[in-house]
Order: structure tokens, then C-alpha cells, then sequence
């Protein structure tokens, strides 16, 4: 049961493409926005933080860590967990109060984080797919031990 929490083949190989290309481009620009806030983990919000520090710390670790964990598509469910946490508390606390929800001319709309959290939850929902470091992993385990199903709803039955 608690490795379908790591993966579960929900899609067939052409959405599993799709799947790793999203993974890739998120993880990517996740990393470039965590690398920053990694190398200031405590203060990369400045002194008027609206939150404590081991917060700050843990968004910088959910998105540079989560970023590369896309990437590799491994824990993918937990990276984008957290990722999609980091994101709601980024529109919540930052750009709903201070912008529009879309582009605006002071940066503080929150269409961007809006995007990467709907991408979050895409991951959640459906895994990492077939190429991901999860599938070769955990997949393994699953074909391994017959009481635990393969597919689910959304299997491409054609791959």
C-alpha cells in the first residue's frame, strides 16, 4: 500500500513523455528559483519576513531539493507535496494580498505560482510516470508482489 504513494502507473508511454518533459522543465526552474534562497536558507526574505525562519528554510529546501527530485523523478510525490505547500502559502501570503492574478507591472501577481501549484498537483495526482527513478524503483517492487495492482484508472491499455 505505501509504495503506491511512490508510484503507481497511471499512464500510458505517451503520457509518461509528456509527464518527464514536464518534470524536467519544472524541476529546472525550480531549482533556479531554490538555489538562491538555499544559499540564505534562514533570511532569503529579508527582515520583514512574514514568516518564521525554519519556514523560510523549508521552502528553500522544498524548492531547490524538489526541484532536483523532479528532475530525477524520484519521490516525486513528496517533492511536489511540498512544492505545492510552498505554493500556496507564496499566493496566500505574498501575491494575493499585494497583486492581481495575472500579470501586473509590480511583479506581485500570482499566475506563476498558480501554474507551478496546478503542475503540483498534476504529479500528485498521477505520479511520475514510467520514466522516472520512482518507476524503476518502486515499480520494480510492485510487479514483484501481485497483490498490488499496476494500473489504475487512467492506464493507456495500447503501451
Amino acid at each position: 500500500m505505501i509504495r503506491h504513494l511512490f508510484y503507481c502507473d497511471t499512464v500510458g508511454a505517451l503520457g509518461s513523455i509528456g509527464l518527464l518533459l514536464l518534470r524536467l522543465v519544472m524541476g529546472a526552474a525550480f531549482i533556479l528559483h531554490g538555489w538562491p534562497k538555499i544559499q540564505d536558507p534562514f533570511g532569503w526574505m529579508g527582515p520583514e519576513a512574514a514568516m518564521p525562519a525554519v519556514l523560510l528554510a523549508l521552502a528553500a529546501l522544498a524548492e531547490f531539493g524538489g526541484g532536483i527530485a523532479l528532475i530525477l523523478g524520484l519521490l516525486t510525490r513528496l517533492a511536489t507535496l511540498g512544492i505545492g505547500s510552498v505554493m500556496v502559502v507564496a499566493i496566500g501570503v505574498v501575491h494575493l494580498p499585494q497583486g492581481h492574478p495575472f500579470v501586473s507591472k509590480g511583479g506581485h501577481s500570482y499566475e506563476l505560482a498558480a501554474v507551478y501549484l496546478a503542475c503540483a498537483l498534476l504529479f500528485l495526482l498521477l505520479g511520475p510516470g514510467r520514466y522516472s527513478l520512482d518507476a524503476l524503483v518502486f515499480g520494480r517492487r510492485q510487479k514483484e508482489n501481485p497483490t498490488i495492482p499496476s494500473h489504475a484508472v487512467f492506464n493507456d491499455s495500447s503501451s
